[in-house]
């Protein structure tokens, strides 16, 4: 459950992708292979994983909204150079993970480049301007936030891409965030079915590409992780509280990456020690 709370602040910010905290904790692949699982023989030991997990990214969607939009309204340095230093961070463990030294081929190198360029690029479209909460909502608003749910929810699973920026990109971010902050519930459900669809859909597809081309997925996830480094980085100001503060703030983001990598390093070895 408190891994779910991670994943659920993740998705509050834009550029940080709730996969890419997924693998920090080190149960992405857990939760794709449980996600597909839930229409197997095997599906109640996969929903009693999904459970715990999706209770804490619900309830942090519906509690922490007001705390991330006045974190990013007013202090959003720091609080993009935690997770900044947290990105950066897992960046080693992924890429030891897969064991790239023996690994990775030179189109593997090259995957891992397409992949930074394609999140990386993303940087230049953003819009620095937040669009208005949409009013007065008719049937083809709700179809927009549906689709808009359902491409959200597959840069939420995929690591480095992030579900809230592409709400950004469609000028729907302060619509679905004050429905959160304001329990909207039509707007909740109609961009809620979309990111439930989305996600099983995702899923099966990420499920087959991890079966078939492992090193090469790793390689693709690893360059998106890569590429929203450049869109996350939200610049430095001049001002030397926050300076001071978002050091602080990269450096705590990359001990949390270690620790959390080192725990689960451990965990894996007394399973398999007791196994």
């Amino acid at each position: 459950m408190f891994k779910g709370i991670a994943m659920g602040v993740s998705d509050l910010i834009p550029g940080v992708s709730g996969g890419t905290i997924a693998l920090v904790l080190g149960i992405y692949q857990s939760l794709i292979a449980a996600i597909n699982g839930l229409f197997s023989k095997e599906w109640k030991q996969h929903l009693a994983f999904l459970v715990p997990l999706g209770l804490g990214i619900i309830v942090t969607l519906l509690t922490l909204s007001h705390l991330v939009e006045f974190l990013l309204a007013e202090y959003p340095q720091p609080t993009f150079f935690f997770f900044l230093g947290l990105i950066i961070g897992i960046i080693p463990t992924l890429l030891k993970d897969i064991d790239y030294k023996r690994s990775f081929t030179p189109i593997h190198y090259g995957l891992l480049a397409i992949g930074a360029i394609i999140v990386g690029a993303s940087y230049f479209v953003k819009d620095n301007e937040l669009s208005a909460v949409m009013t007065h909502l008719v049937w083809s608003d709700y179809v927009l936030l549906f689709f808009g749910g359902w491409l959200a929810s597959t840069a939420m699973i995929l690591p480095g891409v992030s579900g809230s920026f592409i709400f950004l990109l469609l000028g729907l971010y302060p619509t679905v965030i004050n429905a959160l902050s304001t329990f909207n519930i039509p707007v909740i459900i109609a961009v809620g079915s979309g990111i439930a669809i989305g996600l099983v859909l995702t899923s099966r597809l990420i499920t087959y590409l991890f079966t078939q081309y492992k090193t090469g997925t790793y390689a693709l996830m690893i360059g998106f992780i890569v590429g929203s480094i450049i869109v996350i980085y939200p610049g430095i100001s001049g001002n030397q509280f926050l300076l001071y503060t978002s050091i602080y703030a990269f450096l705590m983001g990359g001990i949390s990456a270690y620790l959390l990598s080192y725990f689960e390093t451990k965990k894996t070895v007394v399973k398999l020690s007791n196994s």
